[in-house]
């Protein structure tokens, strides 16, 4: 549903969205537990095969080794291929997002409980082309430096580099519904969690990169801490069928800067920062139907080459006597880059399907954009 949920998300899920819906009205056949396990979902947007790039390169690297003292004549024709891949290469990004959750709630009528842990990995891979390749490989190509002498494993410079942050929490949501003068019912919800924050840079010239490398102790900074979130909701209309919800995640900021171990290859500090976000949406319920809108009020910054987000997403459920499911959404970046460093993230739809079965429930979704595609599974209970 275009990843909304400020103002619709079941119990189970209300930690990951608004604390507050952990205390919303329910379904009476889903009102007493909810449990997520777990919930998993993914993205990744490649547009220029950046992985097989790096792949293709090495191989020519390799091949230039075993024939440049055999056929000098093939060993500077790949010293041009290999100028014009590592030209094409500058700049090429691939972009993964990944996430898994785990969560339930109790809901009841004096107050509502939950527990949630859930973690998100947004890393990127790029190539960055270094200028003095470009002579190096243009002498060899025209025999002004010997291709016998060359030792391209050492001598070129240009890097693949991976930028990563991990953002991992675990916490409790306590909610409680209070009826207000005119019937309606105002939902209050607080999450005191515990946030870790961990980032990862990775640079390597492109002849030893290995993208598995990443994650070694140099190349990662950590820190952690206390955070909140704060979120409220307010059914109204006929039946209650109306539902606002406004949530301010992650209350307190936090910010943490990359580790910069390799300046030689142009290593900088990046800075990943968690600051305060203030999501507003609306819903409209029925027996067969959800129909959702929610708007980002602040900007979350991108760390490293990610494009910065502020969503406007609309979704819909359609409800076949609580049994099946079908769903569909959008949501619109307003704060998208032209200008960002990496993979722009603009307008992405998505659809999905759930099934119920006693209690039972199985989640699946996708999601579509110009330069990316997601799929995500869900399994959980609730009665």
């Amino acid at each position: 549903m275009g990843g909304t949920g400020v103002a619709i998300a079941h119990p189970a899920a209300a930690g990951a969205s608004n604390p507050a819906m952990l205390a919303s009205k329910n379904h009476e056949w889903s009102d007493d537990f909810g449990l997520i396990l777990p919930s998993v979902n993914a993205r990744f947007a490649d547009e220029e095969e950046t992985i097989d790039q790096i792949d293709d390169i090495q191989d020519a690297i390799d091949e230039f080794g075993d024939i440049q003292n055999v056929d000098q004549a093939e060993a500077r024709r790949i010293a041009g291929d290999l100028r014009e891949r590592l030209t094409a290469f500058d700049r090429d990004t691939v972009r993964i997002n990944a996430a898994v959750g785990v969560a339930f709630a109790i809901p009841t009528e004096s107050y509502s409980v939950g527990f949630f842990t859930n973690g998100n990995l947004q890393a990127t891979v790029r190539g960055e082309f270094d200028a003095a390749d470009e002579q190096l490989l243009r002498d060899i190509e025209n025999n002004v430096v010997p291709a016998a002498g060359a030792d391209l494993d050492t001598e070129l410079q240009s890097r693949g580099r991976v930028l990563a942050a991990a953002v991992s929490e675990v916490g409790i949501s306590i909610a409680k519904s209070i009826e207000l003068a005119n019937g309606n019912q105002l939902q209050v919800g607080v999450s005191p969690k515990y946030v870790q924050l961990r980032t990862f840079q990775y640079t390597e010239a492109v002849s030893g990169f290995e993208d598995d490398d990443f994650d070694s102790d140099e190349n990662e900074t950590d820190e952690s801490g206390i955070n909140l979130d704060i979120g409220a909701a307010y059914a109204f209309g006929d039946e209650k069928a109306w539902n606002a919800g406004v949530v301010v995640r992650n209350l307190i900021p936090m910010e943490l800067d990359s580790a910069a171990s390799r300046p030689q290859l142009g290593e900088e500090e990046y800075t990943l920062e968690l600051n305060p976000m203030l999501t507003a949406g609306i819903a409209h319920s029925g027996d067969f139907h959800v129909l959702t809108a929610e708007l980002d009020l602040t900007k979350k910054e991108g760390f490293g080459y990610a494009d910065d987000t502020q969503w406007l997403a609309v979704g819909v459920e359609l409800d076949a006597w609580r049994y099946a499911q079908l769903r569909f959404g959008a949501r619109q970046n307003l704060a998208s880059n032209d200008d960002n460093n990496g993979i722009e993230e603009d307008t992405q739809f998505t659809a999905g399907i759930g099934v119920s079965v006693f209690g039972a429930r199985l989640d699946l979704g996708a999601l579509v954009s110009d330069a990316e595609m997601g799929a995500a599974l869900e399994l959980g209970a609730a009665f």
